[in-house]
């Protein structure tokens, strides 16, 4: 069917701005993502998966100018033992990174290999996004397949002694960078994953993990607090026999976020959990959009999200769970909730599922309220500040999403910067 005019007019613009890169082991993948762009076309508020959400900013042919943050807290996980590499406005920096040297981990950046004929990333660069696309397209993440000329291939053959830590500063207003990563996870392997950081003016990220029988991979991220980033991140997983998989985002300030996330449970006996905090204020637009997928038996998956929004701040949460026939004992769980500080933020939520198998335990519910007034009450009497009482409160309804972190250390680095921002708006 051919495009509306006006979506093919958009997508021809943003296409008139990148140049495709040739040759290499991922050319074919990268041509079989431009077909896929031209054949969608880019995102609009017409479709049913942007309807709550403005791609605008996305699709531009230019990114609009973000300010560079003054960041004055100490760099997120400054205190974790990890492997430091970090990328400037979508360049690899070298002198402030790490050596990309780490026991059962092989580590190679995408611009250091693509000329190359032959690589293992040739059969996983690509594959995860193009299984992605059905039933929902995701034009944004073929864009990035086609056109991203850096990013990590990382090859995990055990248990990684310590996370890997990707670090993204903005230091170009005008900056417009499209990254992707792609991780395979070998059969018994294990690694923790961190990121931080605002990347850009305007961010493209895919992350594609293919995490193999008995393997589990850890996922924290927190994406900066710069005021005008704007984002779209895509995690697309493949899971395996008794594999593990967690991933969990903490999300403050910026104009606009869109975190995407698409789960495959192949094998018997998975897990996977995805979780998130956001805290907007203001002009800030923030979406998670969920779908996982089971097919196979005695799986488990859990999705917990939960917003913070105040001054005309906009959350939404998209979440799908699909059961295949076949796909028996699966164990569901979907939660979206919203904490609103003020009448005039809102929060806009479309939870579903889909199931074809009829042993199974799968729930969903989105809610969305004030403060308690009640509790509010309880610790006002008891001589607790009507801000420090309300700051309490809103730890606490975040915490569900933020216990889904498998790592104390990490998950308590976390509520530390959320109680920061907590406090810089109290004060």
């Amino acid at each position: 069917m051919a495009l509306p005019q006006a979506k093919l007019d958009a997508t021809d613009a943003r296409l008139a701005t990148l140049s495709l890169p040739a040759g290499g082991w991922a050319e074919t993948a990268r041509q079989d993502a431009l077909s896929r762009v031209k054949a969608q076309g880019l995102p609009g508020r017409r479709d049913e998966y942007w309807k709550y959400t403005r791609p605008d900013g996305l699709t531009a042919p230019a990114p609009t100018s973000a300010a560079i943050f003054d960041e004055s807290e100490p760099p997120v996980f400054d205190e974790v033992d990890r492997l430091k590499l970090v990328f400037v406005d979508g360049v690899f920096d070298a002198a402030a990174s790490d050596d990309l040297a780490l026991e059962h981990v092989r580590l190679e950046r995408l611009a250091d290999t693509s000329s190359a004929d032959i690589h293992w990333a040739r059969d996983y660069y690509g594959t995860l996004e193009a299984s992605g696309q059905t039933p929902v397209a995701r034009p944004l993440a073929a864009l990035n397949t086609a056109f991203a000329t850096d990013g990590l291939l990382i090859h995990v053959t055990g248990k990684a002694p310590k996370p890997i830590s990707l670090i993204y500063h903005h230091q170009d207003p005008q900056s417009d960078v499209m990254l992707h990563h792609v991780i395979r996870m070998d059969e018994g392997a294990e690694l923790t994953l961190l990121e931080n950081g605002p990347a850009a003016a305007r961010f493209n990220m895919v992350l594609e993990v293919e995490v193999a029988d008995g393997a589990a991979f850890n996922h924290v991220r927190a994406q900066g607090r710069d005021h005008e980033r704007q984002a779209a991140t895509h995690i697309f997983a493949r899971l395996g026999r008794e594999s593990r998989f967690k991933s969990f985002t903490m999300t403050a300030n910026g104009v606009m976020t869109r975190n995407e996330c698409v789960i495959e449970l192949t094998g018997d006996d998975a897990s996977a959990h995805v979780a998130g905090a956001c805290m907007g204020d203001g002009d800030f637009v923030h979406d998670d959009t969920v779908f996982i997928t089971h097919d196979a038996v005695n799986c488990e998956s859990r999705q917990v999200f939960k917003k913070v929004l105040r001054n005309g701040a906009t959350g939404v949460f998209q979440g799908k769970i699909l059961v295949k026939a076949g796909a028996q004992k699966t164990d569901g769980y979907q939660i979206s909730q919203s904490l609103l500080l003020d009448g005039d933020s809102q929060f806009l939520a479309k939870p579903e599922l889909e199931i074809y198998a009829d042993d199974v335990a799968c729930s969903h519910g989105s809610t969305s309220g004030a403060i308690d007034e009640d509790a509010l009450f309880y610790l006002r009497a008891r001589g607790v500040p009507h801000g420090i009482a309300t700051d309490l409160l809103t730890l606490a309804f975040l915490a569900e999403a933020v216990e889904e972190i498998e790592d104390a250390a990490l998950a308590e680095e976390i509520v530390t910067r959320m109680e920061a921002w907590l406090a810089r708006r109290r004060g």
